[in-house]
This record gives C-alpha cells, structure tokens and sequence, in this order.
C-alpha cells in the first residue's frame, strides 16, 4: 500500500457493477430477445436462460473469478518477498502475516483489484469475538471470527459461520475459536502487542 493510500474493504464502483451490470444486460436482452424473435416461446426460452445466467453470475462465478484473481495476487505477494509465515482466507478476505518483515497484506472480495500491505505495527488491537449470545441454556453462537484494528478500520474475519446457533461447547465452535485464536496471536506477534 504506498503512503497515504487508504485501506478500503469496498470498491463501490465495482459493487454496484457486480449487481447491477447483469440486470442491464438482462433488461437488454429481454428488449432484443422479443423485437428480434417472432415465436414467444423461443423468447421465453431465451429470456429464462439469461436469468439463469444471471442467477449463475451472483451465485457462483463472481466468487469465483475472486478466488481465482486472489490466488495470482498471493503468488504475487510471494514474488515480491513477503514471507506468508500465517494466511487465512474467509468469506472473501484473506489476511496475510509476514513475521519476517512484520507486515501485513489484506485482500478483500469487494476490492478485489488491491492487494494492501501495511506495517504490522499499524495494528492497535485485535481480539477474538465468540459471538456468544442468548440467556441460560440459550446462549450459543452463529459466528466466531478474529476482529483487528488497522489504520483505524475494524476487519472482521469469520472462522466459523453458520445459519443456525450452536453451543459454545459444540466442536466446531470451538475450533472456530482456536483457530482466531491462533490469528490473534500472530497478529499481537507481529505488532509488537504485548511484547515486554
């Protein structure tokens, strides 16, 4: 990241594209499909497949297209000598420490054309956030994730997710725990937080 280059999670121009750009190539197409095709069951046909398409696109291979243009830009970040000692990569972020150099390099799927690298002592705090809620025997969580400040930007990155609660004893809970667990110390490591 050079100097005075802000830390950005969002591109807005290539959010709204991502959602917007297939419905106007849909509205166009349907706008073609019946002033060029007589039979309407042809065009129905055609018009059904574009939203498939559509469907396909938000679905599916925008995430995919990230995935892939996120492994070259890793494989870049080793190219140019940063060493990945720790990487962990969810719901499209990835978070890269190097304690060689004591850097740290974000990739985020809403930006997905920026690579950020920053001084690991740009981190002020990070901690572990359990999502635990609910009262008694209904405390639970749906999410664990290891949360940093960097530069004075919250990131949030999910070890465990899930569309239904679950005990905070479960396994997968506790798993999700450690493995912030873990995050959170290479990333203190690596700040300097801590350290006497």
């Amino acid at each position: 990241m050079s100097e005075g280059q802000k830390l950005k999670k969002v591109n807005l121009l290539y959010l709204l594209a991502y959602i917007l750009l297939p419905v106007v190539i849909l509205v166009m197409c349907a706008i073609l499909v019946f002033r060029l095709v007589e039979s309407s069951s042809v065009g129905a046909i055609l018009l059904t497949a574009l939203v498939i398409l559509a469907v396909f696109w938000w679905s599916f291979l925008g995430e995919a297209l990230y995935d892939k243009g996120q492994a070259k830009r890793v494989k870049a970040l080793d190219e140019q000598g940063f060493v990945r000692n720790h990487t962990f990569t969810s719901d499209g972020c990835t978070v890269a420490v190097d304690l060689v150099h004591k850097e740290l390099a974000m990739m985020f799927r809403w930006n997905p054309g920026k690579t950020f690298v920053v001084p690991a002592s740009h981190i002020t705090k990070a901690w572990v956030d359990d999502g635990s809620g609910g009262p008694g025997f209904l405390n639970g969580t749906s999410r664990v994730s290891f949360v940093f400040l960097v530069d004075g930007v919250k990131i949030r990155v999910n070890t465990f997710i899930s569309n239904r609660r679950w005990r905070l004893e479960s396994d997968n809970v506790l798993t999700g725990i450690s493995k912030a667990d873990v995050m959170v110390e290479v990333l203190n490591a690596a700040a300097g937080i801590g350290a006497q």
